[in-house]
């Protein structure tokens, strides 16, 4: 009677917790019961196809990655040639993966070749007549450079996505050539603002600024060209009241990126006006460091996507902390900083389809999974108290706990239902009824071999015991594999069936049992048993 009522009161407190949890904030939402805000927290979310929100299908532009390492490349050749007093007459982007070195001295060309040693780590280098060098990007770092850019954008997006606020969202890599990205955001109503934070390429970059502004490209241009290893940006003219758009000669190696980035916050600028503040790692505090301390009374340009937003005059030395500001307003300002500290994204992402799904779809789903799960419920009742008499009564509340303890733990976890979901609660209550089922069964045959009602329940337990953790542990397996490998409704339906079957596992053999204790524990005498 001691171990009974240790475990009677196990079972009373771990339905107690689980219902709070699990079962609780459903009425309460329903109801409009009193409930506390931590309680509310731990509600039972719903997934994309209950809850109504966006399906987005992306593409990541993995060219855009290979170029933009071609590029840095190239530039990084012009600044070794430059440093070492080479001259060229030209060099230029081909394509994506491939740039061309014209007009090397023949001289110079031992020289030439020794600066460009480090280049062709990743760069295969070809000479194509006097003085022309081709250099192409090695097949192999192309395609670690697709991967990388596609696990990069979905990780990034993941962030931006997870510093919106939307709950459990469904990020996943997709399609033939592994380029696509599938986004799912349950609840997301403001669809604009959500395609264009994860959208956003987020590069920050900060140039010295060789002239300007001006207010047009050709005042910056010589002879109508470019100077090499400089670009023309467009910016805003800083001027009070002035919108119009100015440009900048500014170099085109960036001295500071966005990935040399530890933090990013909203704040003001010396007007009170909306900016954005900013601080360096170890690293790009470094080279901030040496870049404003060779430049003091040149200006700097701080550049967001390919546009100047502002380009203080460098005063002194500057080791890690800056600020952007420009004619931004609070929510920009909010969507920028938010964009800043998820990192910019490697390539430029296209939208090849988007799907908008109302809450009202959500509504019938659970309206006709609800329906579904309490006709099963109580076609299964009936039939466990017809087929197994006052013993039924025993699987219908070992049912019943099964169903508290799965929402409860899947609420507390923070595992979301969805539709597959819904059909994996169901089928759990079909495998606990399964369970009770194959013991009840064994509890016949020993009652049939004139055992004693006490020992029959003892042994019926025993024996089926070990049947139903290898049939368990099989079941818990495929729902792994089906986790692993599967997204999202697959996944739903596995995190369900995958706590369900723990928690009947419990029930079948700890509660159920229990419960034919109470019964018989308080009769001296036990000569038959109704099942």
């Amino acid at each position: 009677m001691q171990n009974l009522r240790w475990k009677i009161i196990t079972i009373v407190s771990i339905l107690i917790i689980f219902t709070l949890v699990g079962v609780y904030p459903i009425l309460a939402a329903w109801k409009h019961l009193p409930s506390p805000g931590w309680l509310q927290e731990k509600q039972l979310k719903l997934g994309l196809d209950l809850k109504g929100g966006v399906h987005l299908v992306l593409r990541v532009q993995t060219d855009d990655a290979l170029r933009i390492e071609t590029e840095t490349e190239m530039e990084r050749l012009r600044a070794e040639l430059q440093t070492r007093n080479i001259p060229v007459s030209k060099i230029d982007l081909v394509s994506p993966t491939q740039f061309r070195v014209e007009g090397v001295p023949p001289a110079q060309d031992p020289a030439f070749r020794q600066a460009a040693t480090e280049i062709q780590t990743n760069f295969d280098r070809s000479a194509s007549g006097a003085g022309v060098h081709t250099f192409s990007m090695r097949p192999n770092i192309q395609a670690n450079l697709r991967d990388e850019a596609v696990v990069q954008a979905r990780q990034t997006i993941e962030r931006r996505v997870n510093e919106l606020g939307v709950t459990e969202p469904s990020i996943s890599q997709e399609g033939a050539g592994g380029d696509q990205i599938l986004v799912q955001l349950p609840g997301v109503t403001d669809v604009e603002r959500a395609k264009q934070i994860m959208g956003s390429p987020g590069l920050l970059e900060l140039k010295i600024v060789e002239q300007g502004p001006a207010s047009t490209k050709e005042a910056l241009m010589t002879n109508g060209q470019v100077l090499p290893g400089t670009d023309i940006l467009p910016g805003v003219s800083g001027a009070p009241g002035d919108s119009g758009t100015v440009y900048y000669l500014v170099k085109k190696l960036a001295a500071v990126t966005g990935r040399d980035l530890r933090n990013a916050r909203p704040s003001v600028d010396e007007n009170n006006q909306p900016a954005v503040s900013f601080s360096l790692n170890n690293e790009g505090g470094r080279k901030f460091g040496k870049v404003t301390g060779e430049n003091v009374g040149r200006s700097l340009a701080i550049i967001l996507d390919g546009r100047v937003q502002s380009a203080p005059r460098i005063e002194s030395r500057i080791n890690s902390e800056g600020r952007i500001t420009g004619s931004f307003t609070n929510e920009e300002v909010q969507n920028l900083s938010l964009v800043l500290r998820s990192g910019a994204l490697p390539a430029t992402l296209t939208y090849l389809r988007e799907q908008t799904i109302g809450p009202s779809l959500g509504a019938d789903a659970i309206r006709s999974g609800v329906t579904a799960s309490i006709v099963g419920l109580l076609l299964v009742i009936a039939f466990m108290l017809v087929y197994y008499r006052l013993s039924g009564v025993n699987a219908v509340v070992a049912l019943i706990f099964n169903l508290v303890i799965l929402l409860g733990l899947m609420a507390y976890v923070g595992a979301v239902m969805t539709l597959p979901g819904i059909a994996g609660f169901v089928l759990t209550m079909g495998i606990g009824v399964d369970s009770n089922v194959l013991i009840f069964e064994r509890i016949k045959e020993e009652l049939e071999a004139q055992r004693g009602v006490r020992a029959s329940i003892n042994a019926g337990f025993a024996r089926v015991f070990w049947t139903l953790v290898d049939t368990h542990v099989a079941a818990l397996i495929s729902c792994v594999f089906l986790f692993n490998f599967g997204t999202g409704p697959i996944r739903g339906f596995a995190v369900t069936l995958f706590i369900g079957l723990i928690s009947n596992l419990f029930t079948s053999i700890f509660v159920s049992k229990t419960l034919f204790e109470v019964a018989l524990g308080r009769r001296h005498q036990v000569a038959t048993l109704s099942i």
